[in-house]
C-alpha cells in the first residue's frame, strides 16, 4: 500500500504582481495558425512590447500588427471604430493572403471601453467571402500571458462546427486543445491513432478553413494547462474532458496517453505497447539530467501557469526538491492529476511579489523560476535563475523532448560553472 500522501499548503495572496502581458501569446499564436493576422487595437507601449517579444524577422512580414490609439482617440476627435476600419480595409486590401483575421484588445482598448466583439460582427461583414473576423483580449490587465492563447482558443471554441447526432460519425473523436510545435503535435496524433482512435482533430487548427468538427461524442484533452476558459466553452458545447496530467516529462507524456486510452476503452495492452517505446527513450534521456538536477531546491515564482506540472516533472522524474510553487490561479478540477502527484509542497496562488521576494530569499534555493523583470535583480544577488518565459516558447512536451525541457533546467547551472560565479 502507497504511503499517503501530505497535505498541500496554499498561500492565497493579492497584491503587486509581475507577469508578461497577454499580448504576447501572439507571438507563438501567429507561427500556429499560418493564415490568420493578429491586428492588436493598442498603444506604442503595445507594438513595441510584441516587436520585442518577436524579435525582428527579416525574411518574411509578420502577421501581427498594431492599430495604434493615439491622443485623438483618446480625446475622442478621432471615431476609433472608423479610424479601425479604415486600418482593416488597408491590411486587408495589401494582404489578401490573410483568411483569418483577430481584433486583440488590450489595455488601452478596454480602458476606452472599445467594443471590438461589435467591431469584429461589421468588419466581418463587410469582409465576408474573404476573411472571417473574429475578438479576443490579451490585456495585461490582471492576467498573465498565457490567458491570451485561452482567450483565443475559446473563441475558436465557440466557432467549431457541432454536427448533430445523425452526422456525428464525421466528427472527431478525439480533440487535442493547445498550441503545440508542428513536430509535437505530429507526434501526439499519431501516437493516439496507433492506438485505435482514428480521428484525432486540433485546436488551434494550422489553418483558418481547418477549424474541427465535433460531435455529440467528442472529447477533448488538454495539453496546455492553461486553458481553463477554452475547457469551459468546450464542455458548454457538449464535448467531454478527459482528465490527465500534462504531457511533460516522460511519466507525464505516459500518464497522459493512459488516460486517453481508457477514456476510449483501449486494450491497456495496446496502449502500453504504443507508448513504452517513447517511454523508455524518455526515461533514458533524462538521466544525465538527473545527476545535475537531483537534490537541488527549486523556488518557482507564478508567471506562466505552468508551474504545477512542471514541479511535478522535476520532483518526480528528476529529483528536485520543491520549496514553493507559485500560480497566477489554481483551478483544481484543471490539476487534479497533478496535485494528486505532488507531494507535501507548499502552493502560493496569486501573489504579493515582495513577500514572495522576501521568501525565496530566506530559503536560498538553488533555482529560482521566474519572469524575466525578476531574473536580472535575482541575479545580480547571486541568486541562479530560469526565465520562465522560455518555457512557453519552447517544445519541451512528449517523450522525445523530455531531455529538452531538463535541459532547461540544467542549463542554468552549467552558466555559473562556466562564468565562475556559484549558486547561492
Amino acid at each position: 500500500m502507497n504511503a499517503p500522501l501530505l497535505p498541500i499548503e496554499v498561500i492565497r495572496e493579492r497584491g503587486q504582481h509581475e507577469v508578461f502581458c497577454g499580448l504576447t501569446s501572439i507571438i507563438w499564436l501567429h507561427r500556429k495558425i499560418q493564415d490568420a493576422f493578429f491586428l492588436v487595437v493598442g498603444s506604442r507601449t503595445c507594438a513595441h512590447l510584441i516587436q520585442s517579444a518577436a524579435g525582428v524577422m527579416i525574411f518574411a512580414e509578420p502577421r501581427f500588427a498594431t492599430a495604434i490609439i493615439d491622443e485623438r482617440d483618446l480625446s475622442g476627435i478621432a471615431d476609433a471604430n472608423e479610424e479601425l476600419d479604415r486600418v482593416v480595409s488597408q491590411l486587408l486590401a495589401r494582404r489578401p493572403d490573410i483568411k483569418l483575421l483577430f481584433l486583440v484588445g488590450s489595455c488601452p482598448s478596454e480602458v476606452i471601453k472599445l467594443d471590438l466583439e461589435r467591431a469584429a460582427q461589421r468588419l466581418g461583414e463587410q469582409h465576408r467571402g474573404q476573411t472571417k473576423v473574429m475578438h479576443y483580449s490579451g490585456s495585461g490587465i490582471e492576467t498573465t500571458f498565457t490567458q491570451g492563447e485561452d482567450a483565443c482558443l475559446a473563441g475558436l471554441a465557440a466557432d467549431i462546427t457541432l454536427l448533430a447526432e445523425p452526422q456525428a460519425s464525421a466528427a472527431a473523436d478525439l480533440l487535442i486543445v493547445g498550441s503545440l510545435p508542428d513536430q509535437v503535435e505530429d507526434q501526439f496524433v499519431e501516437l493516439c491513432q496507433a492506438m485505435g482512435i482514428a480521428r484525432v482533430s486540433c485546436l488551434p487548427p494550422r489553418r483558418a478553413n481547418q477549424l474541427p468538427t465535433v460531435g455529440p461524442a467528442t472529447k477533448f484533452i488538454l495539453a496546455q494547462p492553461f486553458l481553463n476558459e477554452t475547457s469551459r466553452v468546450l464542455e458548454q458545447r457538449g464535448l467531454t474532458p478527459v482528465a490527465a496530467c500534462f504531457p511533460f516529462g516522460a511519466e507525464g507524456t505516459a500518464r497522459w496517453l493512459r488516460a486517453i486510452g481508457s477514456a476510449f476503452d483501449r486494450p491497456a495492452a495496446q496502449v502500453e505497447a504504443t507508448l513504452s517505446p517513447g517511454l523508455a527513450r524518455g526515461r533514458k534521456s533524462l538521466e544525465r539530467h538527473r545527476t545535475v538536477l537531483a537534490g537541488k531546491r527549486i523556488f518557482f515564482f507564478p508567471d506562466s501557469q505552468l508551474e504545477i506540472p512542471l514541479a511535478r516533472f522535476l520532483q518526480e522524474e528528476l529529483g528536485m526538491i520543491l520549496i514553493e510553487v507559485g500560480v497566477p490561479y489554481l483551478n483544481r478540477q484543471i490539476m487534479a492529476a497533478e496535485l494528486a502527484l505532488l507531494e507535501g509542497v507548499q502552493l502560493s496562488e496569486g501573489q504579493d511579489v515582495d513577500r514572495q521576494l522576501d521568501r525565496c530569499r530566506a530559503a536560498s534555493p538553488d533555482l529560482v523560476v521566474c519572469g524575466l523583470g525578476l531574473a536580472n535583480p535575482l541575479e545580480a544577488e547571486g541568486i541562479t535563475t530560469k526565465w520562465s518565459i522560455e518555457l512557453v516558447f519552447s517544445p519541451v512536451h512528449g517523450f522525445d523532448q523530455a531531455a529538452d525541457l531538463a535541459a532547461l533546467f540544467a542549463r542554468p547551472f552549467d552558466r555559473r560553472q562556466r562564468i565562475g560565479t556559484p549558486a547561492q
